[in-house]
């Protein structure tokens, strides 16, 4: 069952992920080459830490950790990684990297979610346009399925505007993992795949919150689990890449609250 979500509701998942939005650009100007994973999921700890003791009233937390067993506070997954990748002390990022951060804050009882990528400069892939692009094509995926997330649309719309992007791009598109519903729950219905017709699936309502998250490789094959259990990787090594915001349906439009304003 779809949860709908009241103004007040919707208003707290928003000051979430103006939070979220501030924790995601702290990290992007952290990563850097020669740093150890490790220490952006330190960063993340110590930003929520610094929210914690500015709001003391709130209850703030890191959606991720703990998760269904998942160790660490945020997901960092690189190159063929699509996604749930694990900081490590013994990782160390690279020039020319393509870095995906996801993360989630628990917020006063409502989950939010988001997601970005970097490209690290430096090194043969840094200055690679083709991995450049990679970047830019998943991020307008994004917009294009949010401009798609409106009052009486079908979920299908937005997967359909996500898979017509980038297939005119001829990129591949991540078929087995899914967007999602979010609130109470960090992962609830609906899912939203990043392909399909667009007249499949349920019919959007004021109230509804997704987290709406392309995920995108340079070229089209499946993604298999890593051995560590937790980490989705290209089964081809092809890069990858995932941006991700959490989205408010609405009468007046598409909302997206993780975002910093």
């Amino acid at each position: 069952m779809i949860s709908i979500k009241t103004n007040s509701e919707l208003a707290t998942m928003r000051q979430g992920g103006r939070y979220l939005a501030q924790l995601l650009n702290h990290l992007s100007q952290m990563v850097r080459s020669g740093l150890v994973t490790q220490a952006l999921d330190q960063g993340a700890e110590a930003f929520i830490a610094k929210l914690k003791a500015q709001e003391p009233q709130s209850q703030i937390s890191a959606s991720f950790l703990n998760y269904q067993g998942y160790p660490a506070s945020i997901c960092l997954s690189i190159n063929e990684e699509v996604v749930h990748g694990l900081p490590s002390p013994k990782r160390v990022i690279q020039a020319g990297d393509v870095v995906s951060i996801d993360a989630g804050l628990l917020y006063n009882g409502f989950h939010v979610d988001s997601a970005i990528t970097v490209l690290v400069p430096g090194g043969p892939r840094g200055s690679n346009r083709q991995n450049r692009e990679l970047l830019a094509v998943t991020q307008e995926a994004l917009n294009l399925g949010i401009k798609q997330a409106i009052v009486g649309n079908r979920i299908g719309a937005i997967s359909w505007a996500v898979e017509e992007f980038i297939r005119a791009h001829r990129m591949g598109i991540v078929r087995e993992l899914v967007g999602h519903g979010i609130g109470r729950q960090l992962h609830e219905a609906p899912q939203i795949p990043n392909f399909g017709p667009a007249d499949r699936g349920e019919t959007l309502k004021a109230g509804m919150a997704l987290a709406i998250e392309p995920m995108v490789s340079l070229k089209q094959g499946p993604v298999i689990l890593a051995e560590d259990g937790f980490a989705y990787r290209t089964k081809d090594g092809s890069l990858s890449a995932h941006f991700e915001h959490t989205v408010a349906i609405t009468e007046s439009g598409p909302q997206v609250l993780t975002v910093d304003n």
